[in-house]
């Protein structure tokens, strides 16, 4: 989904090919390869957001001795999509890096909706972190596993600890126009 965002919000500025995207995300840090994004895999997306009627070929440019380069341009019902992918983003992301493709186009979406979604999302994640940290005291600690425990309470509130602040933080710098 982030491939088909990244996209579409780059055909909201101006029309353009798959491989010129492709050397975008490349330079100058290697973005296509920490991601993973291969040239067929951006070509499947690009062909994916045309059956779906999000984008269309506006002209095909030919030249001498390389291939053709088919330019696409986002449709209306594109331009309507664009948001819903966004949100749903928001909404299906385990984690901040997840949403990064998301936070960059906010200015396609409401950010008082995307506040909402992580807001909710953050109420979710501590009403279960405060849930998880009851049952400590519940636990039987076994003399042989006293290490193993304490090392993987440790982890996992370090972790959660973290992830509570930082949803925090990314509402308030959203709300507060900073992001």
């Amino acid at each position: 989904m982030s491939i088909q965002i990244f996209i579409l919000s780059k055909l909201m500025e101006d029309n353009t090919y798959p491989y010129k995207l492709k050397k975008q995300l490349s330079e100058p840090i290697p973005l296509d390869q920490l991601s993973g994004l291969t040239e067929s895999k951006l070509y499947y997306h690009f062909d994916s957001l045309a059956k779906k009627g999000l984008i269309e070929t506006v002209e095909i440019i030919k030249e001498e001795h390389r291939p053709d380069k088919q330019m696409f341009r986002i449709t209306d019902k594109g331009r309507e999509e664009l948001p819903k992918k966004i949100y749903k983003l928001f909404e299906s992301a385990d984690a901040i890096s997840d949403m990064v493709v998301g936070l960059a186009n906010l200015k396609y979406v409401d950010r008082n909706n995307v506040v909402g979604i992580l807001e909710k999302k953050l109420k979710d994640f501590t009403d279960r972190w405060d849930y998880i940290k009851g049952y400590e005291k519940h636990i039987q600690k076994d003399k042989e596993k006293e290490k193993f425990v304490e090392f993987m309470n440790g982890y996992f509130s370090t972790r959660s600890e973290h992830t509570i602040h930082w949803l925090d933080e990314l509402i308030k710098g959203i709300k507060q126009g900073e992001i």
